[in-house]
């Protein structure tokens, strides 16, 4: 099978690709330690930008063996880089004050010179409810309270105006989050599963990052077909709602370029391990035990891993229509490999794939 050229392979409906990302956990394993973990994400965003990728995203999960605090991390990482934007993907709004991300957010975003681009979301952890508290109404609800208090606060909103004799404030001040960053507000992205919730994100104005996990699809509908559905109702949604034209979505996947067969042979078992186990799939040593609920959640559906040789894996890439929807591919990297193995993924799919996407490196 021979390569194929962007000119001729792509549909009417391919958008050639604006940026190519990643999204790492930043994971550790019992044998090596956070430390280890945390300086190995480092190089990895080091090794990413030297391949001239324009993003690199870190999901947060509490309580296991990946990366916590998204924020120090991209904080420490932006002193190793200086042009690849740093990401959150994603931060889910329940378990935030909303205050506090919003000071934490523009100090890192003002310390990596702007480079900054959050995703967050609306969705919850019943055993992580149990460790922050609960609330007085449903989860979801009390996300999207946060979400919206977040988005006033990073815009440098007015959040409260003093009222009388206050320690520190004179009355009539008011009050605003500090520092301020101008235009982080329009670095922020909604982490989508649903259509709801692409819907969602355009009427608050905000991004879409679609992931490796969707939820409400119809029977029998595609991952990629649901997932072109959903970037198609959020540019609807915003151009009903807007004079401007919507920013660029991106969509995270699994793409693992077999340039041996020895690699063809290991993605092909991480394919079927993530077929079979869902997103509890390449589990660093010492991670949390998954739930059955966990490995696949009802009514939910996982994003395909594109697995092969170099040519399998473009016609497959190009074939999916939640990837040709897009603007922007981010390379979602297995949990478990390593650093080299990581960097591997990486380089292969900006040097033997993305040219293929219509993908040029630089910033």
């Amino acid at each position: 099978m021979n390569v194929i050229a962007p000119a001729t392979a792509t549909s009417a409906s391919f958008r050639p690709k604006k940026r190519l990302g990643f999204n790492t956990r930043v994971s550790f394993n019992d044998e090596t330690g956070p430390a280890h973990g945390l300086r190995e994400g480092i190089e990895l965003f080091k090794a990413a930008e030297g391949l001239g990728y324009q993003s690199g995203w870190a999901y947060q999960r509490h309580f296991d063996h990946y990366l916590s605090s998204p924020l120090p991390f991209f904080a420490a990482a932006g002193q190793h880089t200086s042009h690849i934007v740093l990401g959150s993907a994603v931060i889910p709004m329940r378990y935030q004050d909303p205050i506090l991300l919003a000071e934490a957010a523009a100090t890192t975003d003002l310390l990596i010179g702007g480079r900054l681009e959050l995703a967050i979301s609306t969705g919850s952890n019943a055993a992580f409810d149990a460790v922050f508290g609960t609330v007085e109404k449903d989860a979801r609800t009390e996300a999207k309270r946060r979400q919206a208090r977040f988005l006033s606060a990073i815009s440098g909103e007015v959040l409260h105006t003093v009222a009388g004799s206050s320690q520190g404030a004179a009355d009539g001040s008011q009050l605003r989050v500090t520092p301020h960053s101008p235009t982080l507000r329009s670095r922020i992205r909604q982490g989508s599963a649903s259509l709801g919730s692409a819907v969602q994100a355009a009427e608050l104005g905000i991004g879409l990052i679609a992931g490796t996990v969707q939820h409400d699809h119809n029977e029998g509908e595609s991952f990629g077909d649901y997932q072109a559905r959903c970037i198609e109702a959020f540019r609807a949604t915003w151009r009903n709602q807007r004079t401007t034209e919507p920013p660029p979505v991106a969509v995270a996947a699994s793409i693992l370029v077999g340039t041996t067969p020895e690699l063809r042979e290991n993605y092909a078992a991480y394919d079927l391990e993530r077929r079979t186990q869902g997103i509890a799939a390449s589990r660093p040593k010492g991670a949390l035990e998954p739930s059955a609920r966990t490995n696949q959640p009802p009514g939910s559906q996982i994003s395909p891993v594109f697995h092969g040789t170099p040519d399998q894996v473009i016609e497959g890439v190009l074939s999916d229509r939640g990837l040709a929807a897009a603007d922007e591919v981010v390379l979602f990297l297995p949990p478990a490999f390593g650093l080299a193995e990581n960097i591997r993924l990486l380089a292969d799919l900006a040097e033997i794939v993305a040219p293929s996407l219509g993908w040029t490196r630089g910033w």
